[in-house]
């Protein structure tokens, strides 16, 4: 192959006056590819495990270091020296410098370095300035213990790592795009990292999970430790500042105030969401106030911030990192256990150099001592030579040198021909001695961390922790999310018509029977009269089958909604009937509901969202010897079955035709309700602790640590607020009892009281600033204990059991109440309450509920079975399946 390029390049080289000469370029790629994929991935892109740094962090921090006097330096000062040790422009040093000062961690900034929570940019490096932190000088510099190599340019030398005793790398986290590969480690907590790095010390398990300066909320469940494959789910913190205002607080990490606004506007636009205006208030802390128009739910419209905006996000770590010059992709788990190790190494390296010192001061103050003590200075008097001075102080030593640890040098004796005679004169034999002895103290003291290493760095880290872990506590609150369905919460921006008799549906049919709202994320099913059924997305013109019967929104895993249909069997066949719910099927698939002959016909369909249960009235056409021409039929007496039985009869007889005679009440019991306390939400699935049965007209109470008393209809997405302190079902006639401390009065006082108003949310406390809410009793019969404190001079006053019941009647919930005592309370414990026995119940046979997700439905009757099961598998090869 190369020689026929070869031959080829001749022949268009040797065409004269056609074209220049070519450069023969065969095999470049070869080399010089790999060669600059190296160099991105080694000297740009990828950190090194040992320090942490990038190539040009490791500059900047040793030109910081170059210039470090106390004071602060230009960063414009700083770039520039930076580039006598980095081969790139002063642009790109800039910016590396600013995003290691926004971490607050490794260096000390003044000016305006920008803003991580708006996105505003650091000014320009000529006004403002830093110099290293006191964290930084601790523990990123040890000359004494760096590795040097000569810069780019030969001309300086840098280290080739700075010997860094700190998890540095997921302190501050690391991204990166190279040739072929690239790098995201997510920071962490400054003291998780030093606790982790003390547990691998000390040979016990820890688990690391991501911290970010924006802070937030965070899903960690499949972080795969910060390995590739790996994911975690970033929310910003919304709450519910009135019924009309939502409240940001913490953005996600990845964003900024001023994303996160155009993404809001973005689906507002889009009509996912509907919002009345934003306003931006966000200075030292974030602040976005969201305005809802009236009408609009507040919980619903947080979930659809979480769905549709950049309030809620992804982020997949990849934990890449150089070692010996090669990429190497590991955990952050390895990765502190690899810092943890290097760090207990360098501290070793640091203390044998120390050792070593120590030693040598030891050794030539005794040599001083020795010297000046036995006026050894005396024998050189007479010497005429340098070598006759030498083996003169030389000789004169011996007898006294058989305690020193290691033989006398020429330099040893050169270091004493170079003490002053003005200190000779002043010498004092006490002070020599006590140095002496301190620092055969202090070297006792460095073998001894030597010998326990590891104690020693234990203390190490717990000394990084008391002197710098102050303001550093976790940011990110570690939380498991609850599933958003998109369909759930999204606005109806749109609207749905039919042409029934021509088969089609869509939003564009607008001279055409309107159907209802929807959302252009919807799926729509649609019935037919020939007894076909199909599920399709909403689209502005869609042809299902002529003579359209039923269409409405379709809601997945649907158990509720009940469909009740009589059909005939095709030419001449008997009738049916049959009830059946459709949960999953795929989508754009005609599914045939009857059992599939020719002129099968629909005669009467109902689709029932609370699985009602109507009663028909049949009426036959006259024929022949028939007795029975009209009958009634209620569909509460036919079983539910999957959607391909083909149902009970109902007769062999022609049917002239079907008509209602009386409509069905709900045939689905009460739903039980669960309060899942791990993601604060509503269940019916059965996770968490179980609120009770609810129907229609049954309501929560909802109370907060601030006394704010609220009853809500039950609703699977609603929000609760962290402070939340009761959540249980209201029982209307059940008194509800608080004690709360007066500000004003500077007392305890107790109320009992009804909630009049179940719609109004209403305080139960004072509105003066130091009031608060002490305790709280839903029991019918509450027992308190009062605590009291200890009196001067004085024996503690006996607990005194309280009767609320007794104590204080019913009165309106805005009524202060009394005071529980006049004496110091030193706390207040709730008793086992008085029995008492609510009055029986008389449970209805039919109950209408609110329409929900995931209840299975049940006849009223005592004979009709549960539901079965989808008997039919439709997942086809190509084809969308709803789940």
């Amino acid at each position: 192959m190369e020689e026929h390029e070869d031959e080829q390049l001749a022949k268009e080289e040797g065409q004269e006056g056609q074209q220049e000469a070519l450069t023969r370029v065969t095999g470049m790629y070869k080399d010089w590819f790999l060669d600059y994929a190296s160099y991105v991935i080694l000297e740009r892109a990828v950190p090194a495990i040992e320090d942490g740094f990038k190539p040009v962090q490791r500059r900047i921090m040793h030109s910081l270091k170059e210039l470090d006097d106390g004071r602060y330096n230009k960063v414009a000062n700083v770039v520039g020296h930076t580039m006598q040790y980095h081969p790139h422009g002063d642009a790109s040093i800039a910016d590396a410098m600013v995003q290691i000062g926004q971490k607050e961690l490794l260096i000390d900034t003044q000016g305006n370095w920008g803003n991580i929570l708006t996105g505003d940019r650091a000014a320009a490096s000529r006004y403002i300035e830093a110099r290293l932190s006191k964290f930084s000088l601790e523990v990123v510099f040890s000359p004494k213990i760096t590795d040097w190599q000569s810069s780019y340019d030969g001309r300086k030398k840098e280290p080739v790592n700075l010997p860094v005793k700190f998890p540095l790398l997921l302190a501050q986290g690391a991204e990166g795009i190279a040739v072929g590969l690239s790098t995201k480690i997510l920071a962490h907590n400054f003291i998780e990292l030093i606790d982790a790095s003390i547990k691998h010390l000390k040979g016990q398990r820890f688990i690391l999970y991501p911290d970010f300066p924006t802070a937030g909320i965070i899903d960690v469940t499949n972080y795969n430790d910060g390995m590739r494959g790996g994911k975690i789910r970033v929310r910003a913190r919304i709450s519910q500042l009135d019924k009309n205002t939502l409240v940001i607080n913490e953005i996600p990490y990845g964003t900024n105030t001023s994303s996160l606004i155009d993404s809001i506007l973005k689906a507002n636009d889009k009509g996912k969401i509907k919002i009345k205006k934003i306003e931006d208030n966000t200075a030292a802390e974030v602040e976005i106030l969201i305005h809802l128009p009236g009408g609009i739910s507040p919980d619903k419209t947080i979930d659809a911030l979480y769905a549709f905006t950049s309030c809620e996000s992804s982020i997949s770590p990849l934990g890449c990192i150089i070692e010996d010059n090669k990429p190497l992709f590991i955990g952050v788990q390895e990765m502190l256990e690899r810092s943890t190790d290097y760090t207990v190494e360098l501290l070793k390296a640091e203390l044998e150099i120390q050792l070593g010192e120590l030693e040598e001061q030891w050794h030539f103050a005794s040599l001083e001592r020795i010297f000046i003590e036995n006026r050894i200075y005396r024998d050189i008097e007479e010497e005429e030579t340098w070598e006759g001075v030498i083996s003169a102080i030389d000789k004169g030593l011996k007898p006294h040198i058989k305690h020193l640890k290691r033989a006398v040098t020429e330099e040893d004796i050169v270091r004493l021909t170079e003490i002053r005679i003005k200190r000779i004169s002043k010498f004092d034999i006490d002070k020599a001695q006590q140095l002496i002895e301190s620092l055969e103290d202090r070297i006792a003291e460095t073998k001894n961390y030597l010998a326990n290493l590891i104690e020693y760095a234990i203390d190490y880290f717990k000394g990084l922790k008391s002197k710098y872990g102050a303001g550093r506590k976790r940011k990110s609150e570690i939380r498991i999310f609850d599933e958003i369905e998109a369909t759930k919460v999204v606005i109806r921006n749109t609207k749905l018509y039919v042409n029934r008799e021509e088969g089609f549906v869509g939003t564009s049919l607008r001279r055409d029977d309107y159907v209802t709202d929807c959302s252009d994320i919807d799926d729509i099913i649609v019935f037919t009269k020939s007894g076909q059924m199909m599920i399709t997305k909403v689209d502005s013109k869609t042809f299902v089958e002529k003579n359209i019967i039923h269409v409405a929104v379709f809601k997945k895993k649907d158990k509720r909604t009940t469909y009740n249909m009589i059909y005939k069997d095709g030419r001449g066949g008997a009738s049916y009937i049959k009830r059946f719910n459709v949960t999953g099927v795929t989508r754009d698939k005609m599914y045939d509901l009857t059992t599939g002959k020719a002129q099968s016909d629909v005669l009467y369909f109902s689709a029932n969202p609370n699985g009602e249960a109507e009663v028909v009235t049949v009426n036959l056409r006259q024929a022949g010897s028939i007795k029975k021409v009209k009958w009634d039929l209620d569909f509460a007496d036919v079983i539910i079955k999957g959607r391909g039985s083909k149902g009970n009869i109902v007769t062999k007889y022609p049917v002239k035709r079907i008509e209602l005679k009386e409509k069905g009440l709900s045939t689905l019991k009460p739903r039980k309700i669960w309060f899942d306390d791990t993601i604060q939400r509503l269940n019916v699935d059965g996770r968490g602790e179980l609120l009770g049965e609810f129907t229609s007209d049954d309501r929560l109470l909802i109370i907060n640590q601030k006394g704010v008393v609220k009853t809500a209809i039950p609703d699977l997405i609603m929000r609760f607020d962290s402070d939340m302190i009761v959540l249980e079902k209201w029982i209307p006639k059940k008194p509800l009892t608080a004690i709360y401390w007066e500000g004003e009065k500077e007392l305890f006082y107790i109320k009992r009281f009804l909630i009049e108003n179940p719609d109004k949310d209403e305080t139960i406390i004072t509105s003066h600033p130091k009031s608060y809410l002490e305790k709280l009793f839903t029991d019918y019969r509450p027992v308190a204990e009062l605590v009291f404190a200890k009196k001067r001079g004085q024996e503690r006053k006996d607990n005194q059991e309280v009767n609320l019941e007794e104590f204080i009647g019913i009165k309106g919930i805005t009524a202060m109440g009394n005071q529980l005592t006049k004496e110091k309370v030193l706390e207040i414990n709730a008793l086992q309450p008085l029995p008492y026995e609510e009055p029986e119940k008389h449970e209805a046979k039919d109950i209408e509920v609110v329409d929900e997700e995931n209840v299975t439905p049940a006849s009223k009757t005592a004979n009709t079975p549960k539901a079965d099961d989808e008997n039919e598998d439709d997942s086809k090869e190509g084809q969308t399946k709803l789940f």
